[in-house]
């Protein structure tokens, strides 16, 4: 469908569009972060509930992740000159969810950078997830098309001003081979570990091979940082985020292996209550669902044996 022809659909029942308030959280010195909401995307928050984020270098503006909208990556823009003179020199995108790259508009000038993964994941869905996003956000979104990553982000250690950063390439929450990017600002102790890791809210697991990701956890266990900033919830000062995703995914991972080895009907299983622990996270029922949804049919359909023919 046209997207201006989606707008005017989708404006019909929302709620006008109101400039993103974003006010940057400086964690560390010179390492600043715009904290997302704890819900779904809805037409009241304008697709605003990742984190973003962006490192003053000393020679400029690193930026990681450009938030569900240009209204949104230009509201970033702004709020990054309201705290510095330096320019963006670059923009990190950590993985290929619509939350998190659909800003690109609002840095033309600027090279784009992500993991091979992730831009051909762009390539390939980024005019889908738009769509589908101007449907639940409605008029936030206007004038959003999906920007393609221009350049691969390579794996090492680099120096930017006076920042030591490390780019590391993690499996897991966004496929089975390495497409979500983790930034450690070794100077500052600072790590943006994307969705690698949520805080106080359930994982999501659209494109997730979770035993991936539980193997990435266990390595990211050993990471040496002082400040964690996850791809969604609030900024942390210790490992516990990592061991609180590491948690429930291995929860339930179990839980779907042993729901379909019993042969419980998915309707049956995706209506069962929580684990008070697991309860309390925001947005629990709703990803847990949705979770169900699309990792418990494979599972019952590896478990049917095939009929002998006679």
């Amino acid at each position: 469908m046209n997207r201006a022809l989606l707008l005017c659909l989708t404006m019909l029942w929302t709620l006008p569009a109101t400039a993103y308030e974003l006010s940057p959280e400086e964690v560390a010195p010179g390492v600043w972060v715009f904290e997302g909401r704890q819900e779904h995307f809805t037409r009241e928050n304008q697709g605003d509930i990742a984190n973003t984020g962006f490192i003053v270098t000393g020679a400029g503006v690193i930026v990681i992740d450009t938030g569900p909208s240009a209204r949104y990556g230009r509201a970033m823009h702004a709020a990054i000159r309201d705290v510095t003179r330096e320019p963006v020199i670059a923009v990190y995108i950590t993985h290929a969810h619509p939350d998190h790259f659909l800003g690109n508009q609002a840095f033309p000038e600027v090279p784009i950078v992500a993991l091979p993964a992730t831009i051909e994941a762009i390539k390939r869905d980024g005019d889908a997830l738009t769509d589908n996003l101007y449907r639940m956000v409605g008029a936030a979104m206007e004038g959003t098309d999906p920007v393609v990553p221009g350049h691969e982000a390579i794996p090492n250690r680099y120096k930017v001003g006076d920042r030591e950063l490390k780019f590391i390439a993690a499996a897991g929450h966004s496929g089975k081979v390495a497409s979500d990017l983790m930034i450690l600002d070794r100077t500052a102790g600072v790590l943006f570990a994307g969705d690698v890791v949520f805080h106080d809210r359930a994982p999501t697991t659209p494109h997730a091979d979770v035993s991936a990701w539980i193997a990435q956890l266990d390595a990211l266990s050993e990471l040496d940082f002082r400040v964690l900033v996850p791809g969604h919830g609030p900024v942390a000062r210790n490992h516990d985020p990592i061991e609180q995703t590491r948690t429930y995914l291995r929860w339930l991972d179990a839980h779907l292996r042993e729901a379909a080895d019993a042969g419980v009907h998915i309707v049956e299983f995706m209506n069962q209550p929580l684990p008070d622990r697991f309860a309390a996270l925001a947005v629990a029922r709703e990803e847990y669902k949705r979770s169900v949804a699309h990792l418990y049919p494979p599972l019952e359909q590896a478990r049917l044996q095939p009929l002998e023919r006679p």
